[in-house]
């Protein structure tokens, strides 16, 4: 299997499949950092980072936007000083696809950059 930050979203649309539970758990390996949290009945995946700064957070937020604008998929950001928490799912599914550990992935490989 390629490593998630490699691999590119899949249009998704109303009938797609959400994660199983045994894919859950296999996909979670990938990114032990982020955390499954269910918001309105909707299980969603959220990370906190950390900052020096105000500058710093928004330049990460502005950097996940860009990547998030090349694979189509957009996450909840929330930038603070210091912080900035990144929630993302499939609005079109109401849950989790492979899409949004794609990008949990690739977020964490914004902080390498």
């Amino acid at each position: 299997m390629a490593q998630l930050d490699q691999e590119r979203c899949e249009a998704c649309h109303a009938d797609a499949p959400k994660v199983s539970d045994d894919e859950l758990k296999e996909l979670m390996r990938e990114i032990p950092d982020w955390t499954p949290v269910t918001k309105d009945n909707v299980m969603m995946l959220q990370r906190e980072y950390k900052f020096k700064n105000f500058k710093q957070a928004l330049a990460f937020t502005n950097r996940v936007g860009d990547i998030a604008e090349e694979e189509k998929h957009h996450p909840e950001l929330i930038t603070e000083w210091g912080k900035v928490t990144v929630t993302w799912w499939t609005h079109a599914i109401n849950g989790l696809h492979k899409n949004d550990f794609i990008m949990a992935a690739k977020t964490d490989k914004v902080l390498d950059a």
